[in-house]
C-alpha cells in the first residue's frame, strides 16, 4: 500500500515485533473475558475509515480494547472445550510464516515449506504406525480434515464398484458408520456430501467395538458404506474406541477405516497411553489437530492417508491454469484435500519440533497425562465430587453432587467473571456435568486443586 514511508514502516514493525515479544513472555498469560456488542461498540466505534486510523493506533485499539475480549485459550487454567498452548517457537514462527508470503500449495510455489511440512507429517505418520508411502497435508482443522478423509473414501468405493462393474447401491454407496459419540464434523461431513450417517452404540466402556459395527453393516448392508470412523480421544470423555477390532470388521467387508484423532491423537506419543490405540496402524486415514494437544498455533490439522494416490484421485482440480501443476509429479499438497488456496499452515508445528525434539514433545504430552491423573484422584478424594468415567487420556468428566444445571452455569460464570479460571459446564445422558481439559504443561496440580477448591 502506498502512503507509508520506509521509516513509518519500520516503527510499525518495531511496534508488532514488541508486541509480541511481550505477550509470549507473559507467564501466566491474562485470561481475559468477552465484553459485550454494546461495550465493544462504546469502546472501540468505528475501526474502518476511508484515511485509516495508523498502525499504532490500530495497534493500541487491538492491545488495550480487542485483545482484553478475546480469552486466551492459552492460560493454564483454560480447561474448557480444548485449549491451544503454542510453545513460544511454535508461535513466533507462525510470525515468520505470515511475512514471507509463501503459498503452500503446490511444490512449485513453495517447494520448501512442503518439503518442511512433510517432515512434521511423517513424524506423525511414524507414530500411527503407517507405511513409509503414507502422506498427507495440513488443513485448517478437524472438519476439514474428516471430510476431506470421507470424501477419498466415497471416491475411492465408488471407483472400485465401477471397477467391478458393481451396479445399484453396491456401485454407489452413500452410508458413514461411526458412534454417536464421535464428533459433530462426522455428521457435518455427511450433510455437506449428501451421505447418510448411521449411528453404531457403543459398549460399557462407551466405545464403538468391532461387534457393535458388525451389527449396524449386516443390518444395513455392507455395500451400502464408504467408510467407518472410529475415534481416538473423543472430544466430550477423551475416550479411545477399540480400534483392532472395528479395523478387523473393516477390513473382512473392504471398507475405508478412518480414525478422527483430532483431539487424542496426540496421546499416540506418549508411552503410557500407547496401548488404548491398538489397530489404528491399520487406518487408511487419520487426522491430529497440532493446535490441541501438539502445542501449535491455530489453525493447524494433520490429514494423513494410507494411500495418497486414492486421495489425489479424489481431490485433484483439474483447470487449464493449473496444468503445469497437476501435470507434474511433484508432491501438491492441495491434492489431497477439500480447497485450493492453503497457507504452509504446518510450519509453526515443524518448526518447534524442529527446536525442541520429538523427546519433548512425548514429555509434553505425558506431563498433561500426569495432572489428568492427579485431577481424577483429587475429584475423587472430595465427598462433594465425584468423576463420571475414569479418564483415558487427558479429558476428566466430573459432578458436583447436588448441583443444578443452572448452579454450574452460575460457578462457571463467576469464575470466568473474575479472570480466575474458564470451565463451562458440559452434559451426558441428560445430565449437566463438568469436565476439565487438560493439553497445556503449564496446567499444575496447584491449578487444579485451587479450582476444585471453589466447588465447596
Amino acid at each position: 500500500m502506498h502512503g507509508y514511508t520506509d521509516k513509518q514502516l519500520e516503527i510499525l514493525g518495531d511496534a508488532i515485533l514488541a508486541y509480541s515479544a511481550d505477550r509470549l513472555k507473559l507467564d501466566p498469560v491474562p485470561l481475559d473475558q468477552p465484553h459485550t456488542l454494546a461495550e465493544l461498540e462504546a469502546a472501540a466505534g468505528g475501526t474502518i475509515t476511508a484515511e485509516g486510523i495508523g498502525g499504532l493506533k490500530a495497534l493500541e485499539l487491538f492491545g488495550e480494547t480487542l485483545a482484553p475480549a478475546c480469552i486466551s485459550t492459552d492460560h493454564p487454567r483454560y480447561l474448557s472445550f480444548i485449549p491451544c498452548a503454542p510453545t513460544e517457537a511454535a508461535a513466533m514462527f507462525d510470525l515468520v510464516v505470515g511475512a514471507s508470503s509463501i503459498y503452500g500449495g503446490s511444490w512449485l510455489e513453495g517447494a520448501g515449506a512442503v518439503y518442511a511440512e512433510n517432515q512434521a507429517l511423517r513424524w506423525i505418520a511414524d507414530l500411527v504406525g503407517l507405511p513409509a508411502e503414507a502422506g498427507g497435508v495440513f488443513v485448517p482443522g478437524g472438519t476439514i480434515g474428516n471430510l476431506s478423509a470421507l470424501v477419498a473414501a466415497r471416491h475411492t468405493a465408488r471407483a472400485k464398484a465401477a471397477r467391478a462393474g458393481v451396479t445399484g447401491p453396491g456401485g454407489r454407496p452413500w452410508r458413514v458408520a461411526a458412534t454417536h459419540g464421535a464428533h459433530s464434523s462426522i455428521q457435518s461431513a455427511c450433510d455437506v456430501m449428501d451421505a447418510e450417517f448411521i449411528g453404531v452404540e457403543v459398549d460399557d466402556n462407551m466405545r464403538l467395538t468391532g461387534a457393535e459395527l458388525r451389527k449396524v453393516l449386516e443390518e444395513n448392508g455392507p455395500d451400502t458404506f464408504f467408510a467407518v470412523v472410529a475415534t481416538s480421544g473423543t472430544t466430550n470423555f477423551g475416550i479411545v474406541d477399540d480400534l483392532a477390532s472395528v479395523a478387523e470388521v473393516c477390513r473382512e467387508f473392504g471398507i475405508w477405516f478412518h480414525v478422527d484423532g483430532a483431539y487424542g491423537g496426540a496421546g499416540l506419543a506418549a508411552e503410557s497411553v500407547r496401548h488404548l490405540y491398538e489397530g489404528i496402524e491399520h487406518c487408511d486415514s487419520f487426522i491430529v489437530d497440532p493446535h490441541k494437544w501438539l502445542f501449535a498455533p491455530f489453525d493447524c490439522c494433520a490429514l494423513l492417508y494410507r494411500d495418497p494416490a486414492l486421495a489425489r484421485a479424489a481431490h485433484t482440480q483439474h483447470a487449464s491454469y493449473l496444468d503445469v501443476l497437476t501435470d507434474a509429479p511433484d508432491w501438491n499438497p492441495t491434492d489431497y484435500s477439500v480447497g485450493l488456496t492453503r497457507r504452509a499452515r504446518g510450519l509453526p508445528f515443524w518448526f518447534s519440533l524442529a527446536t525442541h525434539g520429538t523427546s519433548a514433545y512425548s514429555a509434553a504430552v505425558e506431563r498433561t497425562l500426569e495432572v489428568t491423573r492427579f485431577a481424577a484422584a483429587e475429584i475423587a478424594r472430595r465427598d462433594h465430587l465425584e468423576v463420571v468415567r475414569e479418564p483415558d487420556l487427558s479429558v476428566v468428566v466430573f459432578r458436583r453432587l447436588g448441583w443444578s444445571a443452572g448452579q454450574y452455569q452460575e460457578w462457571s460464570d463467576r469464575l470466568l467473571a473474575e479472570e480466575f479460571a474458564f470451565v463451562v459446564p458440559t452434559s451426558h445422558a441428560g445430565e449437566t456435568l463438568t469436565r476439565f481439559a487438560i493439553v497445556n504443561p503449564r496446567t499444575s496440580e496447584d491449578d487444579i486443586v485451587a479450582i476444585l477448591d471453589t466447588m465447596a
